[in-house]
């Protein structure tokens, strides 16, 4: 038995999420069917992580087992994006693993971006690419809101109520926000995150920066723990998993 890693991209538009659901196409049910074609079994791929739906990746993670060995790594990569050409889903590379290897367990950092546009003009090249947020956001308080999350913390304000995570309590290894002309890139570190969590901390920010929320506000609903304080997550589509650490 083989063990392979693959690294995914995909536009996560239209998509119910990564994992399997009654009421949609998932981004594992697209590569599955792929690699059933190729490989003439039933392959089950393991995800580094659970995107939402809308949500995209340009660095997403995931593992399988196969009795068959994948001798002709370029062929296999060809083969399989043929089958997945319409799908707006690209295998961008694949790894020989050791049999223990998992990629949502053996994963030590994940790294999420999220991309906000601001400006009044509606977005064009953009649109379900970013979020779209017309009032003006103070850069300077977006960074301070930022760097009041870094760190190990009971993040329960920004868990969904759907979340299976064991614990609340994370540690955000750091967040770096830049600003290129009118587009903000947000960038979030950490082993795991919660169901939600980044969205729902971008919503918090947005509302900090554009002065809605005072810092000391904004403080106080982290330390709350209460979901009822989070401000609404912010859309799916501004959301890219841009790597997994192994």
């Amino acid at each position: 038995m083989y063990n392979y890693l693959i690294k995914i991209e995909y536009d996560g538009s239209g998509y119910v999420g990564w994992q399997y659901q009654k009421n949609g196409k998932s981004i594992q049910e697209k590569i599955e069917k792929a690699l059933k074609k190729i490989l003439k079994k039933n392959i089950r791929i393991i995800g580094a992580g659970r995107t939402d739906k809308g949500v995209h990746a340009s660095g997403q993670f995931a593992n399988f087992k196969s009795v068959k060995k994948i001798d002709n790594k370029k062929k296999f990569l060809s083969s399989i994006n043929f089958f997945l050409r319409k799908s707006s889903i690209s295998i961008v590379d694949i790894k020989k693993k050791k049999k223990d290897f998992h990629a949502r367990f053996s994963a030590k950092e994940r790294v999420y971006t999220y991309y906000i546009v601001n400006r009044l003009a509606s977005l064009t090249l953009d649109k379900n690419k970013a979020w779209h947020v017309r009032r003006k956001i103070n850069l300077d308080l977006l960074k301070k809101g930022g760097k009041t999350l870094v760190g190990t913390h009971d993040f329960s304000t920004f868990r969904a109520s759907t979340c299976t995570a064991k614990s609340a309590i994370k540690k955000m290894n750091s967040i770096v926000i830049k600003k290129n002309q009118n587009k903000i890139m947000l960038t979030f570190k950490s082993k795991s995150f919660l169901q939600n969590q980044v969205r729902s901390m971008v919503g918090c920010l947005e509302k900090l920066s554009s002065s809605e929320w005072s810092l000391k506000k904004f403080k106080e609903v982290l330390k709350s723990k209460k979901r009822t304080n989070c401000a609404p997550p912010a859309p799916a589509y501004g959301l890219y998993l841009k790597n997994v650490r192994y």
